[in-house]
């Protein structure tokens, strides 16, 4: 049933206008995660070299670099530097073909626009088809709104960073998977999944956790099947085959960059870095991953400036949605592998965070490396959400709705600014909240329509905040027989309690003030102003 007046065409619509719209960019911060990656791109198609020594002479010092005889190269796995040559190629056609023609702002606006925004919106119709075998249509299209604008798929669609970029890979390689699994494609498939599976570890090095996860469901999905256990085997050979030669453009030309840039094919950046400080956040263990530590684990789950759950506390949904996906996969064997890829990436993840120095996370959202994981829990939840509104219990409903809702709330806020200094008490009471009642609103194209800030951004904010809303109604008011009161006022104590829990972290502190002066000064669109390319 849909919630009246409010079609799930029009919400994905303004799902779509704020991903595009938005453009959360300072550039008085040198995002040296973004800019290095850029950096590089600038140089591939000036001087057609890989080292951005000239680049970095013409355009300006960036962070986050490796140096090899004298010659600087990002530290980060070069897929993004690489994807973004036509676009940067287009852009300095388009203005004049010399070589200072592309400003730095439209470069990373629209590199972002291209390869981590769009590409976001096409992982949201495959999670959308995907859930929607397995919920009904007001779930599936609550839970993959929430995932679109509550979790670090926002935050991460707008950055040129490749955690989001990993995300998509990866959910694309496992979608490709299970329709193969479902005899929904042909075998040839398997090429699609290995070319996801080796574009993610070019992409980002650690997206290689989730690529074993997906050999595990790859495997299972197969040796599961009705069929004579040769027929099963040679199936195994045949998808291995096939996802082999799709992955290996990817790693071949992966090992060739780190062979002309680091004189080895498995020698990577992170063992060169410019910067010593950095040094020992990567050493022992594989790239930095070392034996879990408390602190890093419980900072990394529940801190009040990145937390995982603090800032997406519908993916606590997850949890005891293992349990009902485990009872579903008793039923339906199709989704046995399912479960074990859940389970496998949930504790693959959950190391990694914990054994990775937390201090590393540098100036980001939420704890960005976990961005790959957050789309296999999706599931879990919808099946939790599902079994709440089926089994008659309107209240905890409402407490679940409500949880998606407050996701959208914190981490939209929250992604309105982006860069979030690691010496804050609280994301969004702590830092954006002052920002955003002190008339610094995130930079958008509707200032470059003319429309300036904060006028402009309280549109965006007022439409994030009305799909908040419209994704409680959607789960705990339609759908449901005789609902009553009861999820309303579930729902209203959980956001209390959500709010309360924020209000009881934040300080506002020197380390608070200090942040949002410096963000006020170096905002790109700061009140009464407009943005020009």
């Amino acid at each position: 049933m849909s919630v009246p007046g409010v079609p799930p065409r029009a919400v994905y619509a303004v799902l779509v206008a704020l991903y595009v719209l938005l453009f959360p960019y300072h550039p008085g911060l040198r995002s040296p995660n973004e800019l290095c990656r850029l950096w590089q791109t600038r140089a591939l198609v000036e001087y057609g070299t890989l080292d951005i020594n000239r680049a970095l002479q013409d355009f300006g010092y960036v962070g986050d670099l490796s140096v090899k005889d004298g010659k600087y190269y990002p530290s980060k796995a070069p897929l993004l530097s690489f994807a973004a040559v036509p676009v940067y190629a287009a852009l300095r056609a388009w203005s004049g073909g010399f070589l200072f023609a592309v400003r730095e702002v439209p470069l990373v606006f629209f590199s972002r626009l291209f390869l981590t925004v769009l590409p976001t919106l096409l992982l949201l119709w495959l999670v959308r088809r995907f859930l929607g075998t397995y919920l009904s249509p007001g779930v599936a299209d609550a839970v993959t709104v929430t995932y679109g604008l509550g979790s670090l798929a926002f935050s991460y669609s707008l950055l040129f960073m490749s955690h989001q970029t990993t995300a998509v890979l990866l959910f694309g390689g496992f979608y490709a998977l299970w329709r193969l699994a479902r005899d929904e494609w042909r075998e040839r498939g398997y090429l699609v999944a290995g070319a996801c599976a080796g574009a993610t570890v070019a992409a980002e090095y650690t997206g290689a956790l989730g690529v074993l996860g997906l050999v595990l469901y790859a495997v299972l999905s197969v040796l599961w099947r009705e069929e004579p256990p040769r027929a099963r085997w040679a199936r195994l050979g045949r998808g291995t085959g096939l996802a082999l030669v799709g992955a290996l453009p990817f790693v071949v030309g992966l090992m060739l960059y780190h062979q002309a840039a680091f004189g080895h094919p498995l020698e990577s950046g992170y063992k060169h870095l410019n910067d010593a400080a950095y040094q020992p956040w990567h050493l022992g263990g594989f790239l930095g991953i070392r034996y879990p530590d408390p602190r890093a684990f419980a900072l990394s789950f529940f801190s009040p400036l990145r937390g995982l759950f603090t800032l997406s506390p519908f993916l606590l949904l997850a949890l005891p949605g293992v349990v009902v996906l485990r009872r579903e996969a008793r039923a339906r064997p199709e989704m046995r592998a399912h479960l074990w890829l859940v389970v496998a990436l949930l504790a693959g993840y959950t190391y990694f965070t914990s054994a990775f120095s937390y201090d590393s996370w540098g100036w980001t959202t939420g704890p960005r490396h976990l961005t790959g994981l957050v789309p296999f829990l999706l599931l879990p939840a919808g099946l939790l959400l599902e079994r709440l509104r089926s089994s008659g219990h309107p209240a905890l409903t409402g407490v679940a709705a409500a949880l998606c809702t407050a996701s959208i709330a914190f981490t939209g806020v929250a992604t309105f600014v982006n860069y979030v200094p690691d010496d804050v008490s609280n994301v969004v009471l702590g830092l954006a909240v002052p920002l955003l009642r002190a008339g610094y609103l995130p930079p958008s194209v509707l200032n470059l329509l003319g429309i300036p800030n904060p006028v402009a951004g309280v549109l965006l904010l007022v439409l994030l905040l009305g799909l908040a809303g419209w994704v409680f109604v959607r789960l705990g008011l339609h759908g449901t027989e005789r609902p009553g009161a009861s999820p309303v006022v579930a729902g209203l104590a959980m956001l209390a309690l959500l709010l309360g829990l924020q209000a009881a972290t934040v300080k506002h502190h020197a380390a608070d003030q200090g942040a949002v002066r410096f963000l006020e000064k170096v905002w790109l669109v700061p009140p009464g102003r407009a943005l020009g390319f």
